[in-house]
């Protein structure tokens, strides 16, 4: 091994030789033919900010489902809201559901090694970085996240809500996922406008299965809640889209760094980011290239619960 590849300690900044492998962890690896984990991060603050997620997604479905839809006197009214909101509610859901379980782009655990840095056959005087905390090589453009305990590939930032990193392989998901509940909030918004002026006019009178005090106060909760999510929603999906096509993530924008890396063009980050190809219905669906996992415990869990897919 040449003495020219150096393995720079990146919370110290102090060079280390390669064959330096004091507190290195176990490689992760998968045995060949076992299929990838299911990612998941055991937070608590993670877990309750993604159940009031789904709960508040649950209370506007029932508010427009039960108090505004069914009570109503037009037939295809009911039947093409209701189909609507419910089917936007299942892809919102099912984008959260993806952002919060899939691999924002974990570098492997302890993959710090002699061996390793070897196989990446480095030019003398190359210089690589080493991060302390997970003892893994650290890509160019990683970033440690001390919630998920790795480093994570493109990490643009840690969001609560979906319990997880966005990522390299996961920020098509989250984008998806603040696009559809913002549509989903101008959409309740609009039904609660529309069902507020006919119950105005009818004096409250057949509006609504439920008493007018009580049809009063879920419709105003639900507008509440409709314009807060729709306003931070709203934001997210313009900034996750301004970082896409600038090619630059949240933290990278937060903390001025100076790309060492040739960026993309607009049209090339949005194909890395939705799958690549031309623009279709695939890029908007978050069920595309689903496998449905599993879930059988594996021994041990490393920087996140994982179970076998």
């Amino acid at each position: 091994m040449s003495s020219g590849h150096r393995l720079r300690d990146v919370e110290q900044q102090r060079p280390l030789l390669v064959g330096e492998e004091e507190g290195v962890q176990a490689v992760e690896r998968i045995p060949h033919g076992e299929a990838k984990p299911l990612w998941f991060i055991p937070d608590c603050c993670g877990m309750v900010c993604a159940f009031i997620t789904w709960l508040l997604v649950f209370y506007a479905d029932f508010v427009v489902t039960f108090v505004m839809l069914l009570p109503s006197r037009s037939f295809w009214y009911a039947v093409i809201n209701g189909v609507l909101f419910n089917s936007l509610a299942v892809l919102a859901l099912a984008s959260h559901l993806r952002a919060m379980l899939t691999d924002p782009g974990a570098v492997p655990k302890g993959n710090a090694t002699k061996k390793y840095v070897e196989s990446l056959q480095l030019k003398p005087g190359e210089v690589i970085y080493k991060c302390a905390k997970c003892c893994s090589i650290k890509p160019e453009r990683a970033h440690h996240c001390s919630i998920c305990k790795r480093c994570i590939r493109k990490m643009d930032h840690h969001c609560p809500w979906v319990n997880n990193c966005v990522g390299e392989k996961n920020q098509r998901f989250f984008v998806l996922f603040t696009m559809y509940i913002a549509v989903i909030s101008s959409h309740a918004l609009a039904l609660c406008g529309y069902q507020f002026i006919t119950c105005v006019k009818v004096q409250w009178s057949e509006c609504s299965d439920f008493s007018p005090p009580v049809t009063m106060l879920l419709m105003i909760f639900l507008c509440m809640e409709a314009l807060l999510f729709f306003t931070f929603t709203s934001v997210m999906f313009g900034t996750q889209l301004h970082s896409i096509c600038n090619d630059e993530t949240e933290i990278e924008r937060l903390k001025n760094e100076k790309p060492t890396w040739e960026r993309q063009t607009r049209w090339a980050g949005l194909r890395s980011v939705f799958g690549g190809g031309p623009p279709s219905l695939l890029w908007i669906n978050p069920f595309s290239g689903l496998k449905l996992p599993t879930l059988l415990p594996r021994r041990s869990w490393r920087g996140g619960a994982e179970f076998s897919v």
